[in-house]
C-alpha cells in the first residue's frame, strides 16, 4: 500500500534529496494521517459517550491530537522546502527538528490531561456500559495505527524525517494504548470488573512516555549531536582514495536539517609536497563529499614534516608520554622549534569526553612525562575534546 500511493502521488519519488520530493512525502503522510485519525477519532467519541467509557474518549481525543500533529507536520514540511535566503542561507530544513518538539509538548499535554481524568475517575467511580460497536471500533484502530506505524516508519526511513519517525513512535503507542483499552473492554464484559479509569491511566502513561522520549531525540537534534557512525565512515572512505591523505582530524559536521550537512576537516599531507598537488586533492574531496553524499565540506591542508630522524624521534617519544598516560588520547599536528637552551613540541591531542581531567591538568601531566624524558624539551599543548 505504501509504495503504490507513493507511485500514484508523488513524482521523482527517488529523489529524496530534492526538497520538492521531501515536501511531497511530507504531504502525502500528513493528508493520510489527518483523514484517518478524525475517523478514528469520531468513532471513538461516539462509542465512548455511548457506553460512558472515559478510557475510550481518551483514546479519541489521543486520535484528535494526533490529527493536529499531522497538520504540523503538513505545514512543517512546506515550510522545509523553502529554498535559502539571505536571512537563512543554510536552508530551513531545521523547522523540522522545531515541529517535533511541538508534537511532543503537546503529545505531553494530551497525556497529562488523559492521566489526570482517569485518575479522578478511579478516585469517584462512575459505571461504564458494553457495547459490541465499541469493540469493533477498537479492534479497526488497532490495526489502522499499526498501518500508520509502518507507513510513517518507512517513509521516515527513505527520506530521513525525524517529524515522520516521531510520528510513527506515537502510532505504535497509540495501537498499544488502544489495545489496553480494548482489553479492559472485553474484561469489563464477560466479568463485570470495571478497570476502565485505570486503563485509561495506562493509556495516558503510554502518551507520556512517548512525548518525553520523541522530545529527548529532538532536543538532541536541535542542540547538536556527534556524526552518525555512518557519516564518518563515508568521510573517511572519500579521504582514504587519496594516498597522499596522511591522517584526517578535526572532523566538524554540522547538521542544517535533512540534505543540509556542513562538513570541515583537517588532511594531513607532506610539507615537502607541492601545494598545488596538495590543494588540488582538498578541491577533489570536497566535491566528491558533495557530489556523493550531499556534504557541503571545508578541507584544510595540515604539512607535516616526514623522514627527519630528529621529528621522528620527538614525535615517537611524545606518544609514548602521552599514551603512557592516556591511552585513548591521539596526537596530531606536530612539530618542533629547536632553540639553543630548548626544543618546544608543539602538537593537538584529541581527548575523548570520556577523560574528566582537566585540560589543564593533561597538559601538565604530559609535560611533565616528556620532561622526565628528555628534560630540554618543553610541550607546548593544544586539546581538542572529541
Amino acid at each position: 500500500m505504501t509504495s503504490l500511493l507513493c507511485k500514484l502521488f508523488i513524482k521523482n519519488r527517488d529523489d529524496t534529496a530534492s526538497p520538492l520530493v521531501r515536501r511531497a512525502y511530507g504531504t502525502l503522510v500528513s493528508i493520510v494521517g489527518i483523514l484517518l485519525n478524525l475517523l478514528l477519532a469520531g468513532g471513538k467519541l461516539a462509542a465512548g459517550i455511548l457506553t460512558a467509557s472515559l478510557s475510550i474518549q481518551a483514546d479519541a481525543i489521543n486520535n484528535l491530537s494526533d490529527a493536529g500533529s499531522q497538520i504540523i507536520s503538513l505545514v512543517t514540511f512546506r515550510m522545509a522546502a523553502k529554498p535559502a535566503d539571505r536571512d537563512h542561507p543554510f536552508g530551513h530544513a531545521r523547522i523540522e527538528y522545531v515541529a517535533s518538539m511541538a508534537v511532543s509538548f503537546l503529545i505531553l499535554l494530551i497525556g497529562w490531561e488523559l492521566f489526570s481524568s482517569s485518575l479522578d475517575k478511579a478516585l469517584h467511580p462512575t459505571s461504564t456500559l458494553f457495547s459490541w460497536l465499541s469493540v469493533g471500533i477498537l479492534g479497526v484502530s488497532v490495526l489502522v495505527k499499526l498501518w500508520l506505524f509502518f507507513f510513517n516508519r518507512k517513509i521516515a526511513r527513505k527520506i530521513d524525517s525525524s517529524v515522520m519517525r516521531a510520528t510513527a513512535a506515537d502510532s505504535l503507542s497509540d495501537a498499544g494504548a488502544t489495545l489496553a483499552v480494548l482489553v479492559s473492554t472485553l474484561i469489563y464484559k464477560f466479568t463485570s470488573l470495571d478497570i476502565d479509569a485505570y486503563m485509561g491511566m495506562l493509556v495516558a502513561i503510554l502518551i507520556l512516555i512517548a512525548g518525553i522520549k520523541i522530545m529527548n531525540e529532538t532536543k538532541n537534534s536541535i542542540l547538536g549531536e556527534k556524526p552518525a557512525d555512518e557519516t564518518i565512515e563515508q568521510i573517511n572512505e572519500v579521504v582514504g582514495r587519496y594516498p597522499d591523505a596522511l591522517g584526517i582530524h578535526d572532523l566538524i559536521v554540522h547538521n542544517y536539517g535533512p540534505g543540509r550537512v556542513i562538513v570541515s576537516l583537517h588532511v594531513e599531507v607532506d610539507g615537502h609536497e607541492d601545494i598545488f598537488k596538495s590543494h588540488d586533492m582538498a578541491d577533489c574531496i570536497e566535491r566528491d563529499l558533495r557530489t556523493e553524499y550531499g556534504m557541503e565540506a571545508t578541507v584544510h591542508m595540515d604539512p607535516i614534516v616526514l623522514n627527519d630522524p630528529l621529528v621522528d624521534e620527538l614525535r615517537k617519544l611524545t606518544m609514548e608520554a602521552v599514551q603512557t598516560l592516556y591511552p585513548a588520547v591521539k596526537i596530531h599536528d606536530f612539530r618542533i622549534v629547536p632553540g639553543d637552551t630548548h626544543t618546544n613540541l608543539i602538537f593537538d591531542i584529541a581527548v575523548p569526553f570520556e577523560i574528566k581531567d582537566s585540560d589543564e591538568t593533561i597538559c601538565a601531566q604530559i609535560n611533565s612525562q616528556i620532561k622526565a624524558r628528555k628534560a630540554d624539551c618543553f610541550a607546548v599543548i593544544t586539546v581538542d575534546r572529541v
